[in-house]
């Protein structure tokens, strides 16, 4: 594998990791409906399993609530269902025609929680973004003792591995802090 395959690799490696924490945090209930908050559920409708956004317009009136209207009202009972099933802390009020979403104001107590949880992802992410850069290393090593890359090759590829994992890091950082402060604006 050439060192450029590598690094590649690893590029892409490191931009599903990051992608993968961008998700999480907007999937986080901060007291501020997003439509990012539901997406994502999962809801069985006609023998079929599908994201509901897949099976409705997810819409946000109003910065408290979040309301999810069918393609078709017969959908709206499994939806409630689905919604119930995720467990996130939040009663839907099906009228028959939407169901809608109140959102919550946050407690100080519920911030440092979800402060915590932030820095938790981050955390996972970093030792993800570790491991991948363990990996890349590994195989760098394994082409230079195979003597398919030079010593020179291998030096540069692992200082190009470094400043890849370096610019990752910065990143997790940069939206640990910002989603930190997220979470906090009241």
């Amino acid at each position: 594998m050439a060192v450029e395959t590598i690094l590649k690799k690893l590029e892409d490696e490191l931009e599903k990791a990051l992608n993968h924490l961008h998700d999480e945090y907007a999937s986080m209930q901060i007291g501020r409906a997003s439509a990012a908050l539901v997406d994502r559920i999962q809801v069985e409708s006609y023998g079929v399993v599908q994201p509901l956004k897949a099976i409705a317009n997810i819409s946000v009136p109003d910065a408290k609530t979040i309301q999810i209207q069918p393609w078709d009202r017969g959908t709206l009972a499994a939806i409630e269902k689905a919604i119930m099933l995720a467990e996130l802390g939040l009663t839907p009020q099906n009228d028959g025609i939407v169901v809608r979403l109140n959102i919550p104001a946050l407690t100080e107590e519920r911030r440092r929680d979800l402060t915590k949880l932030v820095f938790k992802m981050a955390e996972e992410t970093k030792i993800s973004v570790r491991n991948l850069r363990h990996d890349a290393m590994e195989e760098v090593k394994k082409e230079q003792k195979a003597n398919l890359i030079t010593e020179d090759q291998q030096k540069f590829a692992e200082k190009k591995i470094q400043e890849q994992v370096d610019e990752a890091n910065e990143s997790i950082e940069k939206a640990s802090k910002d989603k930190e402060a997220d979470v906090l604006k009241v």
